[in-house]
């Protein structure tokens, strides 16, 4: 369903070369939960990125639901995004003049026409219900606390029915118990509608939950990156 292979990644200067990524290797499953850990600079966030087709890597090939992403050009690999990928990021990045059901369905009118606003409005109800935030879908985002923020950015990035859910630090900006009701409705996420999910964290409890664990170090990985 999602692969890396031989994924390299690094930065060039006049003074030296920064190597991010050496040679990965990784699949996920359909409907897997997979947590990547590691020290600050393994390179995890990078390879977040590179799998969901955000970064380029200067070797290897990552492959998505049947598509090689960057063999695909910019703009259809933008589609690809916004039609398979959902982002969690640590800082939220909602707009903040619009609305939380606004937030919400941005992705969804950038895919499709302004036409079906109506039924995209519905939808993005449906899923804040979800997460618990149908009472707060017309408050902004300056109204809503860090963990409220966190799931209308969950909801926004379910918003398109992605394939998968790359999460980059959800929980990194919380406190302990907002970020455990995070965790906690990810992994529900996960049992009830099988969503396949790739989180790089540094929280443990994420990390135990997840149906694998997968260790970085040095810009490679250590342990875990063979599915079962």
């Amino acid at each position: 369903m999602l692969e890396a292979v031989d994924v390299h990644k690094s930065y060039y200067n006049p003074e030296n070369t920064l190597h991010i990524l050496k040679g990965i290797d990784l699949r996920v499953k359909e409907g897997e939960v997979v947590s990547i850990v590691g020290p600050s600079g393994a390179g995890k966030s990078t390879l977040l990125h590179i799998m969901g087709g955000l970064d380029r890597p200067n070797k290897g090939k990552v492959v998505l639901d049947g598509d090689n992403v960057y063999s695909l050009n910019d703009a259809d690999r933008a589609r690809m995004r916004n039609q398979k990928v959902g982002f969690v990021f640590q800082f939220y990045h909602l707009l903040p003049e619009f609305t939380a059901l606004e937030n919400v369905i941005l992705p969804a009118l950038i895919q499709q026409n302004q036409g079906k606003r109506k039924s995209f409005e519905t939808r993005g109800l449906e899923i804040l219900k979800g997460v618990g935030l149908q009472k707060r879908a017309e408050h902004k985002p300056h109204q809503l606390s860090g963990g409220e923020q966190q799931r209308v950015a969950i909801a926004r990035a379910l918003i398109n029915e992605p394939k998968v859910i790359f999460c980059d630090e959800p929980t990194g900006n919380l406190d302990s118990e907002s970020g455990e009701e995070i965790i906690r409705l990810l992994m529900e996420l996960n049992k009830k509608n099988k969503q396949t999910l790739v989180i790089v964290t540094h929280d443990e409890g994420i990390a135990g939950l997840s149906h694998r664990r997968i260790q970085m170090r040095d810009g490679r990985l250590t342990s875990g990156g063979e599915a079962s």
